[in-house]
């Protein structure tokens, strides 16, 4: 049995792309639409990430310094408990 992420490792898996666009956001975070919409919103509220214009109408989303030091501790976390790649 396959046990559920928690917001802090899906927040993780979006953090650990850099920068990306919604749909390889969404592909590899492994989430819905409305989940992506969601965390979005969150990350960007906090400053963990940033909104970056391409083009017109491209984005994409990059982490910012504040989203690089939450990403290290997080890890730091998952070392320890050894959640780490666990399946």
């Amino acid at each position: 049995m396959e046990r559920r992420r928690s917001s802090i490792e899906v927040i993780a898996d979006i953090l650990r792309l850099g920068q990306a666009g919604k749909t390889e956001i969404m592909y590899s975070a492994n989430m819905s639409y409305f989940q992506l919409q969601k965390y979005l919103n969150y990350l960007l509220n906090l400053g963990l990430i940033d909104k970056v214009v391409v083009g017109n109408p491209s984005v994409t989303y990059r982490i910012t310094e504040k989203g690089l030091d939450l990403l290290k501790s997080i890890e730091s976390i998952l070392d320890v408990l050894q959640l780490n790649g666990m399946e």
